[in-house]
């Protein structure tokens, strides 16, 4: 915990804030439309924008260094209208006491949304008219496919946060004066909506600057840091960012406007280490600040990541648990010489984790062979001190695929950042639409071994090619399986297009659209292609499951003939209460992926490869490629209680497997250099839009040197095996368990859940038993 007085009192301050539902900025979305129900909806999304940051309730505290936020209460859940708010009126008496993600809301709030607010977007928000539209074929395969950004906008984005600092707000709206002079006319509507979002920019920002002067006013000596603050404030609305302080801030604004445009989830800051060491160098060198003051400011950051709050409905919490905003940082990495590029700064951000431990930013280590021992072992000290962070991403496994298999240019591969939980994406450049659809691969299999019905109800879901009796030999299985596949991602990939379509009519994204690269040039907005690269991410869920399962029919029923298929489906349907022998002939028969077992480890490289190439046959909305990704969020909590009992020993309604690449919790008994040499067999092709692997230790691990040089060796290990991503929760279990009896008293305390950290204590109970029985490792 850190010392610093200033950061201990606004820290305190986040943590004791309670989060309650915000219908403000929807009000003034509705006004705006209301208004002008003749302009076409570009220029009400813009011209919204620019009335809700000239209009919008902003607050300081006298503490702060960092100004700004979307709402003047922080970690206030915004209502958005334009996106969806039909569920936001179903849960509107329910959403204080729901088991995850709970907003209180006030009565007057309750009244106005039910009489103003709700009966002007009945019908009119996108959600309504995705639902009105494609509802049954999305009903169709929800048990299997979940399709994200229904009723909200895509986020998952980095911005070009460089071009931004080195233009600021008036040379991006010169840029854009410029290409409005000359353009097509069917390219004008677009740059002026880029000025108007820009304007209102500005004058947000001379909001805070007045406000932070009426404030300092108030008592010169006891706010004296307001003063710099407001110079800040009125420096960034006039040109672009000079000093180190200047740049925080404006990256913070820049941050807080792209989530009032759309309120998405996973708006990422990328390389701040990188872009941000020549404002640092520079002010050390004019004797401007020192690290210390520098280490202030980026803490005083990092609370302001910790503000902002992403409010969904109640189903897609439980995929989404715990308020997964996704500030990503990546720090370190191959730099544009191909050396290593952690710089002072890059020790200075894992410092403010180290002091804070908070669950915002999602703070990533690029590693290579490159990767300093110092720099190394400042991470591994840092992971120990229990906040899930930093998590790491291995260059050696990420750049090559994304040459080879996206056609990502050299330098942007290089320069490659992480959005979200670990979703790979290029800098400035780039609507990876990363978190696009999630794929229970588990759920398929179900249905191939099932006549296409589900285990749960009997419902029909899937194609009828036989049950697990019908298939003669194992090929036979594969063969259906394959077809099974392919039936589920093409219904998949037309509801992904409907989806995209939706966004581009609805949630036209004019700010967004200014600061990714090549959408000025081109007069097109984000939405409709407008980017240099232009990609849509479907998660795998869960190759582990998949693989021990597979793995046990081909052992147990075709090859050794321990279990026979009609007492393996048997005990599927009866969820293994007929007969414990088979039960125990699949837990202590067959080997588990996990364990370093090649040939059950290559069964789930076979099939990830399958859905990888089922993918590159297609082509989304913009024209750009599907890829695949392989990570949970926590959605195998909700998607193993939507799967009947499977062939590896899982009981109904189960979680699946964590993380996306790692082992089902208990399986892996080898230890941790046996996981890793299992995932490393799942090809980095597969991963593309990201792998996620879980592991855990205990914190005495950390405590001396050479459990620190153990633990340091593991992540050259994980660079030399060429595994993409792997992360860790380092805490007792005993710790954990106290939490769920005495949550008051763990308010602080944060757990890795996927590809993102949150408070335990935050967490449904069914997710929190989940992380609690997952396997601890150690190196004895």
């Amino acid at each position: 915990m850190t010392d610093n007085k200033r950061i201990s009192r606004l820290k305190h301050k986040l943590e004791s804030n309670r989060r309650y539902l915000s219908i403000e900025q929807a009000v003034i979305i509705t006004d705006t439309y209301r208004e002008n129900p003749d302009l076409s909806i570009p220029k009400k999304r813009a011209l919204a924008l620019k009335n809700t940051l000239e209009n919008i309730r902003i607050a300081i505290d006298e503490d702060e260094l960092i100004v700004g936020n979307r709402t003047a209460n922080p970690r206030d859940g915004v209502v958005f209208p334009e996106s969806g708010c039909s569920w936001v009126l179903k849960e509107l008496d329910t959403i204080d006491s729901r088991a995850q993600d709970q907003f209180l809301v006030r009565e007057e709030d309750k009244e106005t949304f039910r009489k103003f607010i709700s009966p002007f977007w009945n019908n009119r928000s996108m959600e309504d008219f995705i639902y009105s539209n494609f509802g049954d074929s999305l009903k169709e395969i929800e048990k299997t496919v979940k399709i994200n950004q229904k009723d909200h906008a895509q986020g998952h984005i980095c911005p070009n946060v460089k071009k931004w600092l080195e233009l600021g707000v008036p040379g991006l709206y010169d840029e854009a004066r410029m290409h409005l002079q000359d353009c097509e006319e069917e390219q004008r509507e677009f740059y002026e909506c880029t000025l108007l979002v820009l304007e209102g920019a500005r004058n947000f920002m001379l909001r805070y600057s007045d406000l932070t002067e009426k404030t300092a006013a108030t008592n010169p000596e006891k706010y004296s840091n307001l003063s710099v603050v407001k110079n800040n404030c009125e420096n960034l609305a006039v040109r672009p960012a000079l000093t180190f302080h200047e740049a925080l801030q404006s990256v913070w604004f820049l941050f807080v406007i792209l989530h009032l445009e759309s309120n998405a989830s996973s708006f990422s800051p990328g390389r701040m280490d990188q872009y941000l060491w020549p404002y640092y160098q520079n002010d050390l060198a004019h004797g401007i600040i020192d690290s210390n003051e520098a280490l202030e400011l980026i803490e005083c950051l990092f609370l302001k990541f910790n503000q902002i709050v992403y409010m969904r409905n109640e189903h897609s919490a439980k995929y989404f648990a715990g308020f997964p905003i996704g500030f990503n940082v990546a720090l370190g990495g191959r730099n544009n010489l191909n050396e290593d590029g952690a710089n002072e700064l890059s020790y200075l951000f894992l410092q403010a984790q180290e002091d804070l431990g908070l669950p915002q930013p999602n703070l990533s280590v690029r590693l290579n062979k490159a990767t300093s021992p110092e720099f190394l072992k400042k991470a591994a000290v840092v992971v120990g001190k229990g906040s899930g962070m930093p998590q790491f991403f291995n260059d050696e496994a990420i750049i090559e695929p994304l040459i080879k298999e996206l056609d990502i240019e050299q330098d942007d591969a290089c320069d490659y950042a992480i959005v979200g939980c670990v979703e790979l994406t290029t800098q400035g450049n780039n609507l990876g639409w990363s978190d696009a659809a999630m794929f229970n691969i588990n759920k398929v299999l179900e249905l191939t071994l099932n006549n296409g019905k589900c285990l749960l109800t009997g419902q029909q879901l899937g194609l009828d090619l036989g049950n697990l009796t019908d298939y003669s030999s194992y090929h036979d299985l594969e063969e259906a399986l394959k077809m099974q596949i392919d039936y589920f991602m093409e219904k998949m990939i037309g509801s992904c297009e409907s989806i995209e379509m939706a966004h581009q009519q609805f949630l036209p994204s004019a700010f967004l659209s200014s600061v990714i690269d090549d959408c000025l040039a081109n007069g097109k907005d984000v939405t409709k292609g407008g980017a240099k690269y232009n990609l849509s991410g479907i998660q795998l869920i869960q190759i582990a499951n998949l693989a021990d399962s597979l793995g046990a029919i081909k052992k147990l029923v075709y090859e050794q003939q321990l279990i026979s298929a009609q007492e393996m489906l048997e005990e599927l349907k009866s969820d293994f209460t007929g007969n414990p022998i088979v039960a125990a002939i699949i837990k202590n028969k067959c080997e588990k992926y996990g364990n370093d077992v090649a040939w059950v480890d290559q069964i789930g490289a076979q099939w990830a490869l399958y859905f990888k190439k089922g993918l590159e046959r297609r082509q989304n909305y913009r024209q750009g490629k599907y890829h695949p990704g392989m990570y949970t969020v926590s959605a195998h909590v909700p998607m193993g209680e939507n799967l009947g009992a499977s062939p590896d020993g899982r009981k109904a309604r189960e979680p699946l497997a964590d993380g996306g690449l790692s082992p089902v919790y208990g399986r892996d008994k080898q230890g941790p250099t046996a996981v890793l040499m299992s995932v490393a067999r799942i090809p980095n092709c597969c991963t593309t839009n990201g792998g996620l692997l879980n592991l855990k230790f205990l914190p005495d691990l950390f405590k001396t040197d050479k459990g620190l040089d153990q633990f340091c060796a593991l992540l050259r290990g994980f660079v030399d095996l060429k595994v993409c991503h792997m992360q860790f929760n380092v805490v007792n279990k005993e710790t954990l368990l106290e939490a769920q009896k005495y949550p008051d008293k763990f308010h602080s305390l944060t757990v890795r859940v996927a590809g993102y950290t949150a408070y335990f204590v935050e967490l449904d109970q069914k997710l929190q038993n989940e992380i609690i029985a997952r396997t601890w490792h150690d190196f004895d």
